[in-house]
Formats: C-alpha cells, sequence, structure tokens
C-alpha cells in the first residue's frame, strides 16, 4: 500500500468529522448571511488543517456570496502552480438540516449538499496536508472559493478568470460522475423567449386578437426543432407561462430555455437559430433575451495529458479510474475556455446532486483523497510541464 494510501486511511475519521461539520453549515446561493458564515467556517476549516496562506484577497459578491482567493507556497521542492476551485453555496435552502441531518447508514454518508460539494473541498484539503506530511513536492496551489456557482457564478466569473490565468493546471472538485473523472463539459446557455400579441375577446371578437400563446407555441416548437442529439446539443423548454384568462386571447407569453452543446460550432448555430426566429402573424412581436452562462469544456489534449496522470496515479494505488463527458457545467468550463488544462470531477464518488437521496461514499472518499495526493505531487514534480 502506497504512503498516500496509508495516509488517506488513516484519515478516514477525520474526512467523516470534517464533510459531517461541513454539511451543517448550512450555505444555500440565495442567503447572503448564510453565506457569509459559511466562507468563514470554510476559511477558518482550511487555514486549520494548511495553515495561513501566504496571500489572499476576498471579492465583494454583490447580492451574492463573497469569493475568497488563497495561496500557498510551493512546498517541499515543488514547482509550478495550480489552481484549485470549489463552490461552498448549495441549492438548499436554509433549515434543510432541520427535516434531513446528516446520517450514516454503513459506508453511505446523506446530508444537503455532501455530494454537490462539500466532500470535495474537504478531500482536496486533506489531500495537500497528506502530501506535506511525507514531505512530497507540491506546486504553488490557489484555492479559489465560489459562493454563486449553483445561480451560474454571476459575480465570481470574472474572479476565477483572473484567478485562473496562466496557472499550469486547473483541479475542479466537483462530484465525480459515477466515479468516472469529468474531461469535457457542454456549454450552457440559457435564454428567454417573450412573445407579445393583442388582446382581445375569444368569443366575441375571436379575429381581431392576436394569441401571443399561438405564438409561443410555434416558437416552442421550432426551438425544440433547433436540437441535434446527435451532436450532443440539447434544447429545453422548461418553463412558460403566458395569458390571463381563458376568454381573453393572450397578450403576452414568455418560456424559459436551457441548451447545451458540445462546441463552438454548435454555439454559433443555436445563436443563429435564436437570431433567425420571427413572429408568425401581423401584430404579434416576439424577442429574446439571455445568453450563454458557460463556454464549452472540450476535452484537449493538455486536459487528456491531466486524466493519464490520474490514471497512472491510480494504477499505482491499485484501482482505475475512468473519464467520462457530462452535459452539465461547472466553474471549470471558464479555465478551459482560456485554454487551460483542467481536469473536474475530483470530489465525491456517490449520486443525488440537488436531490433529497444525494449520498457520498466514505470508502471513495478515502480513495479519492489519495488520488489527488497523488495527482498534486506529480504536478509539483513538474510532470505535466
Amino acid at each position: 500500500m502506497s504512503a498516500l494510501v496509508q495516509g488517506a486511511e488513516a484519515a478516514r475519521d477525520a474526512l467523516v468529522a470534517d464533510v459531517t461539520a461541513y454539511a451543517e453549515q448550512e450555505t444555500p446561493s440565495d442567503d447572503r448571511a448564510a453565506l457569509a458564515a459559511g466562507l468563514a467556517w470554510v476559511r477558518s476549516y482550511v487555514e486549520g488543517h494548511l495553515g495561513a496562506p501566504a496571500a489572499e484577497r476576498t471579492v465583494d459578491g454583490g447580492e451574492q456570496g463573497d469569493v475568497a482567493v488563497l495561496d500557498w507556497d510551493a512546498t517541499h521542492g515543488g514547482t509550478g502552480s495550480i489552481a484549485i476551485l470549489c463552490h461552498y453555496d448549495t441549492v438548499w435552502p436554509l433549515g434543510t438540516l432541520a427535516d434531513w441531518p446528516v446520517t450514516i447508514d454503513g459506508d453511505r454518508l446523506t446530508g444537503p449538499g455532501v455530494f454537490d460539494m462539500k466532500a470535495g473541498l474537504v478531500q482536496a484539503t486533506h489531500a495537500i496536508a497528506i502530501a506535506r506530511a511525507h514531505s512530497l513536492p507540491l506546486p504553488a496551489i490557489r484555492l479559489v472559493l465560489n459562493g454563486d456557482e449553483e445561480i451560474g457564478s454571476p459575480a465570481s466569473r470574472p474572479v476565477i478568470e483572473e484567478s485562473v490565468a496562466g496557472r499550469d493546471a486547473v483541479l475542479v472538485f466537483e462530484a465525480s460522475a459515477e466515479g468516472a473523472l469529468k474531461t469535457a463539459r457542454k456549454g450552457v446557455g440559457i435564454f428567454s423567449v417573450t412573445t407579445r400579441g393583442i388582446e382581445g375577446h375569444a368569443g366575441l371578437d375571436p379575429e381581431r386578437g392576436v394569441s401571443a400563446i399561438d405564438e409561443m407555441a410555434r416558437a416552442v416548437l421550432a426551438l425544440h426543432g433547433s436540437a441535434d442529439l446527435a451532436a450532443g446539443t440539447s434544447v429545453n423548454v422548461g418553463t412558460l407561462v403566458g395569458g390571463s384568462r381563458s376568454n381573453v386571447t393572450a397578450g403576452r407569453a414568455q418560456a424559459l430555455v436551457d441548451v447545451r452543446v458540445a462546441d463552438v460550432a454548435e454555439m454559433d448555430r443555436i445563436d443563429a437559430a435564436l437570431a433567425a426566429m420571427r413572429p408568425h402573424r401581423d401584430g404579434a412581436s416576439l424577442e429574446v433575451d439571455g445568453g450563454w452562462n458557460r463556454p464549452v469544456m472540450p476535452r484537449s489534449a493538455a486536459t487528456a495529458g491531466l486524466f493519464r496522470i490520474a490514471q497512472e496515479v491510480s494504477a499505482e494505488q491499485g484501482w482505475h479510474v475512468e473519464e467520462i463527458a457530462v452535459g452539465g457545467a461547472s466553474d471549470g468550463n471558464f479555465a478551459a475556455a482560456l485554454g487551460l488544462p483542467v481536469l473536474d470531477g475530483l470530489g465525491a464518488v456517490g449520486d443525488g446532486a440537488h436531490a433529497r437521496h444525494e449520498w457520498i461514499s466514505i470508502d471513495g472518499m478515502v480513495q479519492r483523497t489519495a488520488l489527488a495526493a497523488g495527482i498534486l505531487t506529480r504536478l509539483g514534480a513538474g510532470t505535466a510541464r
């Protein structure tokens, strides 16, 4: 058994205690006070394990959670520099713990936010501490703590992009996908389509009115028709509202649309399709708002090189790690769009993101902590450069 595996196994009880304590700090994306308290806890926790950072800054998140950027120097002869991305906000509202406390059943630990993505930060912290304890080389490490990832990172995006620029690699401790690391993610577009018509009495004067709902129905068919699943492009009208009464020709309707694309060419095609949308009848109007929330994260050659390091480390530790491309996005998409190598999904093994059955494997925490420690020491030794 390698020294890093032994170190992770020795930390098993601490991993469980730490993720439990972290999950008990409720951090919903829409509660500024709870996010402030959660970030204070996270910073105290990380510094308690890794010591005070060599440099740090906090960027005001406005209505969202602040962004903390913490830097530690290279240690034990390590060279190079990397960024680690972790978000501390969750989708769970304040008070969720009251009827869903952290619970352990055998290898399973369940609780709000443990899979997405509180276990990831705990694993990253222990991985660094274990590598240090074994006097292994570590690169300079920049930890970026984001408090608005679950709502699209509107305030944190420029901070993330600035913070990762120039780094040799970016490691994202989002949850794994059935144990697989994520080497490609789709780009995400969030759009709204609004149609307007002319209201009228639906029974007395049906020909005078122009229905915004009729226009929207045609628009929905066009939107769904622009999907190309074979090319990795999905288009989903997720919500639709409109009209005022059943006997009034609808004057307004609005749809919210989620688009996922696997490459830039499809992003351009969808942009063109949205720009070409027109109303069907005279007197009606159609407007498209919104845009691309996250760029595509392709499986670049540099990212493939990072995954090969992960494969080598897992083999040395007696198991085999897989990779996968996923439709969901993360803050790693921003780093990939800058041309940086990104390895995502280094966090928990489990399931149930954003669901009441959210859970993580304790064995998985131990295994992935050792994996992360091995990857970090390889990067510190200059393997990726």
